[in-house]
């Protein structure tokens, strides 16, 4: 398992290591660091994130939802002083983020960083929440599997999200979440510490997806 993390860490890392002038934050967290690069072409949601980051919003907030297999959830401020046990992720800014959706070029691979958001219903223009983000994780997928997802893709986004074999070939080696392509935003990816994502995705938590044990930002910086 970690010669698997250190390949797709390495592989992520050589992704952008030919965007020397991507901004990057560093997540210091009670389990670890996590650098993160941020995407040029999603200007709206980078820089959102970094006037964020430069505000100190993100420190000492929960990651308040972590699903194993899936994905790590952080941003809200109802985590910061939260009780244990109290249901937490409610609270957002009084804002929204315009959608900047760029499949193929980013997409929910393992190590995807994404913005949050209300559902189709109460949302149907698919807009970012201003401050919740999520880390992705996810499994790999069989092609069979791939080809029922890329059938439900049709459906949720009218034929406009295909699933490229350069994509399929990521999700099959080494995993992501293909079911939310084209529905939320990918603004970066994790370029160090994808081991630290995986150990807060494997956290033990309540009937809220919340870790039992608090896992904190414990500082959010824009590094130079």
């Amino acid at each position: 398992m970690k010669n698997f993390i250190l390949t797709v860490a390495f592989i992520l890392g050589s992704l952008t290591m030919g965007h020397a002038q991507q901004k990057r934050v560093l997540l210091e967290t009670t389990e670890g660091n996590i650098t993160i690069a941020l995407y040029d072409d999603t200007p709206v949601h980078r820089d959102n994130f970094l006037k964020l980051v430069s505000e100190h919003f993100y420190d000492s907030l929960l990651f308040h939802r972590v699903i194993y297999n899936f994905m790590i959830q952080t941003g809200s401020t109802d985590s910061r002083h939260a009780e244990p046990g109290a249901s937490i992720g409610h609270s957002d800014l009084d804002y929204t983020l315009e959608p900047e959706f760029r499949v193929p070029t980013h997409f929910h691979r393992r190590g995807a960083v994404a913005m949050a958001r209300e559902g189709d219903k109460a949302n149907p223009e698919r807009r970012s929440s201003g401050c919740q983000f999520y880390i992705v994780w996810g499994k790999p997928y069989s092609t069979m599997a791939l080809q029922s997802i890329q059938e439900k893709l049709d459906t949720m986004t009218n034929g406009q999200t295909k699933i490229t074999p350069e994509m399929e070939d990521v999700y099959r080696k080494y995993g992501g979440s293909p079911h939310l392509d084209g529905q939320y935003t990918v603004f970066g990816e994790v370029v160090e510490g994808l081991e630290v994502v995986d150990k807060i995705q494997q956290a033990w938590t309540d009937d809220y997806a919340r870790p039992v044990d608090d896992i904190r930002i414990i500082r959010a910086t824009v590094l130079d």
